[in-house]
């Protein structure tokens, strides 16, 4: 039975641009920044589309919460491969209050609306490294979870997954429908061609609320600050052993 992926893809700072903290401490600078999609849901989608070329996928929607611009992420999705989008619109000004806890129940409710056998993710969002959207996510739902995930093979009862922990390399085995989120090592994502590219901008995409699927905007976590990481010391050169054990 070929199944259906529903790939959660987040608009992010591009990883090569040095962020700055906004004036009043609450957030960085996002105005006049460049943007791109997040890397590990880069390899969350071509994760998807290797599942779909190996036939186990028939369809593969990808969702993005944001301000118009998160757009151009849907359609880099697309141009990748992806079948339809789907444009969850949060006006610029709320995205410094739109937490992990909304998008987990936007993709809750997405996922039950769609009937989709995966919710595939990144790991978690270079921007604020929460790490909690698909745990989330599987949590509302109640499915099972293979997280920071390797490699993932189909079985006949549901999917084999590898997954990096600290001690090493884990391997589960869990039924379907399934919450996944791909770690660095799961795949290389591909380059989208030109051809492709144009495709995508005929590719449908809807767009919606949080209020249309019925979720509350309300935030969970108030941010008191946000600072920069502590200037690094200079190093200091050392004669020999007894100089070291001496300053130490």
């Amino acid at each position: 039975m070929a199944l259906k992926v529903l790939v959660g893809c987040k608009r992010v700072i591009d990883y090569a641009v040095k962020i700055r903290i906004k004036p009043d401490k609450l957030g960085v600078v996002t105005e006049g920044v460049k943007h791109s999609m997040n890397p590990f849901d880069e390899i969350a989608v071509e994760e998807a589309m290797r599942m779909k070329e190996a036939k186990l996928v028939n369809e593969i929607i990808v969702v993005s919460c944001g301000p118009a611009q998160a757009m151009e992420t849907i359609r880099t999705a697309l141009a990748m491969g992806a079948d339809r989008g789907i444009h969850v619109e949060i006006p610029l000004d709320q995205m410094d209050t739109f937490q992990p806890l909304h998008v987990s129940k936007v993709l809750a409710k997405l996922a039950e609306k769609e009937k989709v056998d995966i919710v595939m993710l990144g790991k978690l969002a270079i921007d604020d490294d929460s790490n909690q959207t698909a745990q989330m996510t599987a949590s509302l739902l109640d499915w099972p979870q293979g997280v920071f995930a390797s490699k993932i093979d189909k079985t006949d009862a549901g999917l084999e997954i590898i997954r990096e922990v600290d001690g090493g390399l884990e391997t589960i085995r869990t039924t379907l429908p399934a919450v996944l989120s791909a770690d660095l090592r799961l795949n290389e994502p591909r380059y989208a061609t030109l051809p492709n590219i144009m495709k995508a901008k005929k590719k449908k995409v809807v767009k919606m609320t949080p209020a249309d699927l019925g979720v509350d905007m309300a935030p969970r976590i108030q941010i008191v600050s946000v600072e920069d990481p502590p200037v690094r010391e200079a190093g200091q050169t050392v004669a020999d052993v007894d100089d070291l054990v001496a300053k130490l």
